[in-house]
C-alpha cells in the first residue's frame, strides 16, 4: 500500500505523522510525508521520503510578531488552500490513500476525491472533534455565544469554518471539476475521523460513539542520548524543573517569570529555547539553557514539566510520570490544561495566577504519586482502542 501522510502545522502536528510513517514503513508499506519545510532535515535523516509544503513556520513563533488582521487571515486562508492544491496532488501521485492530520488540512479530501483514492482525517485532541459533551476549541477570532449549549456552539463553529474556507475551497474544487461542498468542516473531518490521542490522557467522551476511531497517541520512539552538559546538570543536584514552549509563540517576559518561580521554591531550572528562543536571565549555575533534546529521556529525570499544553508535550510528560503545569495559549492547549488538572497530575495555570503557586501545587508528593499512576495507564503502541470497529470500511 502507498500512503501519503500530510499535515500543516508545527512539530505537534508533524511528529505524530512521522511516528505513523515509521510504523507503516516497518510493516513494509510505501510511505511519504508532506509537511512544512522546517522539518526536512529531521525527516530525511529518518529515511522517510519528504515533500515540502508552504513556507517555513519557524518565524511565526516570534513573541513580538503582531497577530494578523481579519483581512490578512483571509489572505492566509486563500494562500494555504492554493498551496495545498498545487502541492498535494503531485505528492499523492501513485498513492492509495491520503491521511490528513490537523485542522489546516483543507484540501486533502478534495485531492483524494480528484485522484479517486481513499482519505482519512486525523485529529490529535478530542476537543477538536464535534461532540455534545464538549464545546469547540476557543479561537482568538471567534466570540461564541456565552449562554449557548454545546450543540449550538458546534453549529456556530460550522458556520465559522464555512466563512473562513468555503470560497477558496470551492473555487479550487470547481477548477478540477469537483462539485462544491456546503459543509466544509464535515467534508474535511468525514463521518468517521480518527483520534490519535491517548485514551488515558484524552479519552473520547462518548463511549457509545463508534464513529470516532481512537487509536491512541502516535509516539515516535526517541533513542538519542542526552547531551553531556545536560547530563552533568541533572546529576549535579536535585531534579530540576523543565520549562519549554516548543514551537509556539511565547508571552513576553515568560523566561524570567519561569526562572523566578523555580527559584522561589528553591528549585533549579532547565529552559528549552524552542522556536521563540527563550533565554536565561543571568549566568547563575542553577539554570541551564538547552536546545531540542530527547524529551522522553529528559522528562523521566525532572521534578516537573512546565509547558504550553501541546498534545505531544502533554503526552510525553504524562508517559514519563512527570507532574505538569500547563500555560495554555490557544486552541486545544486549554483542553490539555484542564485534563492535567482533572487527572490530578498537575495544574492548569490561569494568566492571573502566580506561576510559583501553580508549580508549588504540581510539586506536592501526592501529585507526583498520581502522575506515576497515570503514567502506567498511558499506552505507547498507538493501537486501535477496544471501542473501534476494525471491520468498518475505509481504514488503512
Amino acid at each position: 500500500m502507498r500512503v501519503l501522510l500530510s499535515t500543516i502545522g508545527t512539530r505537534g502536528e508533524v511528529q505524530p505523522m512521522v511516528a505513523l510513517a515509521s510504523e507503516l514503513r516497518a510493516l513494509g508499506q510505501d510511505v511519504r510525508v508532506c509537511v512544512p519545510p522546517d522539518f526536512r532535515e529531521w525527516i530525511e535523516e529518518l529515511g522517510i521520503p519528504f515533500v515540502p509544503i508552504g513556507p517555513e513556520l519557524h518565524q511565526t513563533a516570534s513573541a513580538t510578531r503582531a497577530r494578523p488582521t481579519p483581512e490578512q487571515l483571509r489572505q492566509l486562508a486563500d494562500a494555504t488552500v492554493t498551496t495545498q492544491f498545487a502541492t498535494i496532488p503531485a505528492a499523492a501521485q501513485g498513492c492509495d490513500v491520503i491521511v490528513g492530520g490537523g485542522a489546516l488540512q483543507i484540501a486533502a479530501r478534495s485531492i483524494a476525491e480528484q485522484l479517486g483514492i481513499r482519505y482519512v482525517y486525523t485529529s490529535y485532541c478530542p476537543m477538536t472533534l464535534p461532540s455534545p459533551y464538549h464545546a469547540p476549541p476557543p479561537l482568538p477570532t471567534w466570540e461564541p455565544s456565552p449562554t449557548a449549549d454545546n450543540r449550538t456552539l458546534w453549529a456556530e463553529d460550522a458556520r465559522r469554518w464555512n466563512a473562513t474556507w468555503s470560497a477558496a475551497l470551492n473555487s479550487h474544487r470547481a477548477s478540477v471539476g469537483l462539485a462544491p461542498v456546503a459543509d466544509v468542516r464535515g467534508h474535511i473531518f468525514t463521518d468517521r475521523p480518527w483520534l490519535a490521542a491517548d485514551p488515558a490522557l484524552g479519552p473520547w467522551p462518548d463511549p457509545a460513539d463508534a464513529d470516532v476511531v481512537q487509536t491512541g497517541a502516535w509516539i515516535l520512539p526517541d533513542r538519542r542520548p542526552l547531551p553531556p552538559e545536560l547530563v552533568d546538570f541533572l546529576e549535579d543536584g536535585e531534579p530540576p524543573v523543565y520549562f519549554g514552549f516548543g514551537s509556539i509563540r511565547a508571552p513576553q517576559g515568560l523566561a524570567q517569570v519561569m526562572i523566578e518561580s523555580a527559584r522561589a521554591l528553591g528549585r533549579r531550572a532547565i529552559v528549552s529555547r524552542g522556536w521563540t528562543d527563550l533565554s536565561l536571565v543571568d549566568d547563575e549555575p542553577d539554570c541551564l539553557s538547552i536546545g531540542e533534546v530527547n524529551q522522553q529521556a529528559l522528562f523521566e529525570r525532572v521534578a516537573a514539566v512546565v509547558h504550553h499544553g501541546g498534545a505531544g508535550t502533554t503526552t510525553a510528560a504524562g508517559r514519563a510520570g512527570a507532574p505538569q503545569v500547563v500555560i495554555p495559549q490557544h486552541y486545544d492547549q486549554h483542553y490539555w490544561a484542564q485534563r492535567v488538572r482533572l487527572l490530578g497530575i498537575g495544574a492548569a495555570h490561569p494568566p492571573a495566577d502566580s506561576l510559583a503557586t501553580a508549580l508549588s501545587h504540581a510539586l506536592q508528593p501526592d501529585v507526583a504519586a498520581r502522575a506515576q499512576v497515570v503514567a502506567a495507564e498511558v499506552r505507547t503502541d498507538g493501537r486501535q482502542s477496544r471501542r473501534a470497529a476494525p471491520d468498518r470500511p475505509g481504514l488503512l
